[in-house]
């Protein structure tokens, strides 16, 4: 359907940010004449706390408008990124944002050059304490700052930072068509639903289909991904960085062992993962499988059609291990208070995301599909993202609100694991269990080991790019298909057009981000774990995190919750998780 055909009640509500597009160009121009004061503390930081104060005040008011600005135009660009005006108002606002990156670079280097036991001098003040964390953060990155005139010509890159984002978000969402399977129209959302029709043929022509419109834009889509790479190297290198790996975790502070150790210990569950194919194999009554078959159902004529409505329901009941306030609010933002954006439209996003600020809503897009499962999960998913936001803005000052992806993809795959284990409980026979079981396989598969290979093959790439060596079309097909045949293991024949699947994620584009989705799993098995055995404490320990925003580095505050990632033994946890609920499948199927 067009934008305009969405029925309102199934539209987010965007109020709570701007009212509308009027109200949006007069809040810009302030927002615009706000951002040209910048300049006005240049060369006071260091003059006296009270210099000092008044910058960090500036700082955080005008973070907090351009936040809440930035997200609508954001949010409705999103919705539809065809339409004029929503294009123009988002690069308005970038243009802007640019420029005051541009006239306020010279705020880190000026902090920084500030002797650093004078700042936790005056950080000791009353007024200061909702900064001493950002500024403790702040000032672990004094040796990756640059100087003033560098920073300012970093500023200068900014608008061109993220073009081939852009181009490549714009090319897979707006402008890449896909012949129709069998009469019916094929998208990003239908894809998933094709690939699961019992019909091999569709399936198969589904899968063609959908590969040949990559494959007609391939050698773009490569030079879109080498550029993104390149402009990950040419960031980290400028900030003394040894490789853009550690530039992308040291924000965390997170060791690239973490990274390093998760593909190892995934690698070492190899077996297990090759002996689910083997058994998905199995169940479809074939001796070997074409790619086209690795998303189907483990257990085949089980009705699986939820309206929006009965999936809140059931999330409803899922999610009753974490209290009532966390109930209640999470079941109005997804109804009444409308959080959410649920069906798909021409020039929306694909897939679904939680987008929350300080201001407003922890607002939700998804495309929700009724006879696609996935939805359910998607939803809750997505409410675990935004449930995070809910508690962390409001017991957090802004400047510790924000959380990492990190400590994100946890509070998101929690939500999934709550409902997984509702279904479990509550299926009514041996089959729907094992449906339920296969379906909790596939999406371990999905988030812990495919992030897995999505992470090693950012790694190669990145680290065939640093090693000056070509990174070219042939080279990430190549590399590409090792990874494919290396996780999918001997069961899985594939096709030509295989590894055209490396140039389709959009995740990529944000380097080093996969790999959290594994971690974020590895960890939420875990918690979910200690919080539906355990008691009051255990479910508290799981809020106080939730509660804890940005105020602590990921690792310290999930280790308080009650997991140490910092180990490799969550992520074996997790392997070991996989492999117990995959014998329980076999019993339940009476597959040897």
């Amino acid at each position: 359907m067009n934008r305009n055909e969405q029925k309102t009640e199934n539209t987010w509500d965007l109020s709570a940010l701007v009212r509308n597009g009027e109200e949006w160009d007069k809040s810009m121009k302030k927002l615009a004449a706000a951002f040209r004061k910048a300049s006005s503390f240049k060369g006071k930081l260091g003059e006296s706390p009270d210099s000092l104060f008044a910058a960090l005040e500036y700082y955080k008011n005008i973070s907090m408008e351009a936040e809440r600005i930035g997200n609508w135009a954001f949010l409705m660009y999103e919705t539809d990124g065809t339409d004029p005006e929503n294009m123009r108002r988002l690069a308005t606002y970038q243009a802007a944002a640019a420029d005051f990156s541009e006239r306020f670079s010279y705020f880190t280097p000026e902090l920084m050059s500030v002797d650093t036991a004078l700042i936790k001098e005056w950080m000791k003040e009353r007024r200061f304490r909702e900064y001493r964390i950002w500024m403790k953060k702040t000032l672990r990155e004094k040796d990756h700052v640059l100087s003033e005139k560098e920073e300012r010509l970093m500023s200068l890159y900014l608008p061109a930072s993220g073009a081939s984002q852009k181009a490549f978000m714009d090319l897979n969402n707006s402008d890449m068509a896909f012949d129709d399977v069998n009469g019916e129209k094929l998208t990003h959302s239908t894809y998933s639903i094709f690939l699961r029709n019992p019909d091999e043929n569709i399936r198969e022509q589904a899968y063609r289909n959908y590969y040949k419109s990559y494959d007609a834009h391939k050698h773009t889509i490569a030079d879109l991904y080498e550029a993104s790479v390149q402009e990950d190297i040419f960031r980290s290198k400028a900030r003394g960085f040894r490789s853009s790996l550690e530039a992308a975790l040291f924000p965390d502070r997170i060791p690239v062992s973490v990274y390093t150790s998760l593909i190892k210990t995934v690698h070492e569950a190899f077996p297990a993962l090759h002996e689910y194919y083997r058994v998905k194999a199995a169940v479809l009554g074939k001796d070997r499988l074409h790619h086209w078959d690795a998303y189907m159902p483990m257990v085949a004529g089980i009705r699986s059609h939820h309206t929006y409505e009965e999936a809140v329901a059931i999330i409803n009941e899922a999610v009753r291990p974490l209290g009532e306030e966390y109930r209640i609010t999470l079941i109005n933002g997804l109804t009444s208070d409308r959080w959410v954006d649920r069906y798909e439209n021409k020039g929306k996003r694909s897939g679904a995301f939680s987008a929350g600020g300080y201001t407003g809503n922890p607002y939700i897009l998804t495309n929700f599909e009724e006879d696609v499962l996935d939805s359910v999960f998607t939803l809750i998913h997505e409410g675990g993202h935004s449930m995070h936001t809910w508690y962390s803005v409001r017991n957090n000052p802004y400047m510790n609100y924000d959380y990492s992806i990190f400590e994100a993809e946890t509070a998101s795959t929690f939500n999934e694991n709550l409902l997984s284990r509702y279904l479990i409980d509550h299926a009514e026979s041996d089959d729907e269990e094992a449906y339920i079981i296969g379906k909790n396989l596939d999406d371990e598969v999905a988030t812990l080991f495919r992030q897995t290979m999505f992470a090693e093959f950012e790694l190669i790439i990145h680290s065939l790019a640093e090693k000056k060596m070509p990174v070219t079309l042939e080279v990430m097909r190549t590399e590409y298909r090792k990874l494919l045949t290396a996780y999918f293991g001997p069961m899985m024949e594939f096709e030509e057009v295989s590894d055209l699947e490396g140039l389709r994620i959009p995740h990529f584009y944000n380097a080093f981000y996969c790999y959290k989705y594994a971690t974020g799993i590895s960890a939420s098995i875990a918690l979910s774990e200690r919080v539906l055995s355990g008691g009051e404490k255990e479910k508290e320990d799981y809020l106080s995190f939730l509660k804890s925003g940005g105020s602590a580095f990921p690792i310290e505050s999930l280790r308080k919750a009650g997991v140490d990632m910092s180990t490799p033994a969550p992520v074996k946890a997790a392997t070991e998780h996989f492999a117990a609920l995959l014998e329980r499948f076999k019993t339940l199927r009476g597959i040897r």
